[in-house]
């Protein structure tokens, strides 16, 4: 497959994969998606390969979700091949790939870790944060959500009130912020980043392949029940992206003025 949204390399059991769109703040579109469920599956049928890191191009972005200028006008973003459970992007696809690789995914967060990126850093095994990584949500301001994972898997992780908090209020953390609330696991300086993750991964690289793969099997089997949940969040989503309470939240992005949801709650 042409790569043109990310950077993907293989070198002495460690596959990277950095989505490239650094001039965006690596938000993704369906093209994004697409490459990345490709490089994680290449990574995973390469039994040479025993740990996946994740992380984003350039210093400014870890990943800031959707690019809310690839929505068309019906809601959904523009997709060529028609996927995506009907919002145009295969999202739900790609999370399951990075939660079913049978090999450790590591987040490698150098800088704003926002909306549906922030869902993929919390869907990685590990997290390793730059010491100016910033992390949060953003769907309620932009009219979007994720109630699968990205809601139901993060309140496994931090508890109940701390994800609702994450999700209504839609403000930013600090790397130590989540570091405390247990979403990253160690924080390095932004020049140390890339260095700890290898350091991490070749770790992994040393342990039983199988046993990594079964523990990570078992660590998913407690919350395998989010999947279903997740299609029912992107089939709702599909819907929602088509309404007027939708459009104003990625027309007021796009125009950057404040967003005005008052009108619907009449």
């Amino acid at each position: 497959m042409e790569l043109t949204d990310i950077l993907y390399e293989k070198t002495k059991g460690i596959a990277k994969i950095t989505i490239n769109r650094p001039n965006v703040y690596n938000a993704f579109r369906a093209r994004t998606i697409e490459e990345l469920i490709w490089s994680f599956r290449d990574a995973w049928d390469d039994n040479r390969i025993g740990a996946v890191i994740l992380t984003g191009a350039g210093e400014k972005a870890f990943c800031t979700g959707g690019d809310q200028k690839e929505k068309g006008n019906e809601g959904g973003y523009d997709s060529s091949g028609g996927l995506g459970g009907g919002i145009g992007l295969e999202i739900e696809n790609l999370h399951q790939t990075i939660r079913n690789i049978p090999k450790p995914v590591i987040a490698a967060v150098n800088g704003y870790a926002i909306g549906g990126g922030h869902v993929l850093h919390v869907i990685c095994d590990l997290t390793i944060a730059a010491s100016t990584a910033k992390f949060g949500q953003s769907g309620p301001k932009v009219g979007s959500y994720d109630a699968g994972f990205g809601s139901a898997y993060l309140a496994r992780i931090v508890g109940e009130k701390k994800a609702r908090e994450i999700w209504y209020l839609c403000e930013q953390y600090t790397a130590e912020e989540c570091k405390e609330m247990g979403l990253v696991n160690k924080i390095v300086p932004p020049e140390k980043l890339q260095e700890a993750a290898e350091e991490w991964a070749e770790k992994i690289l040393q342990k039983s392949p199988t046993a990594i793969k079964m523990l990570k099997y078992s660590f998913n089997a407690d919350s395998a029940n989010i999947q279903g949940i997740s299609q029912l969040s992107m089939g709702s989503l599909a819907l929602f992206y088509n309404s007027p309470e939708s459009e104003e939240g990625k027309n007021a992005f796009i125009e950057k003025r404040p967003v005005d949801f008052s009108q619907f709650r009449k």
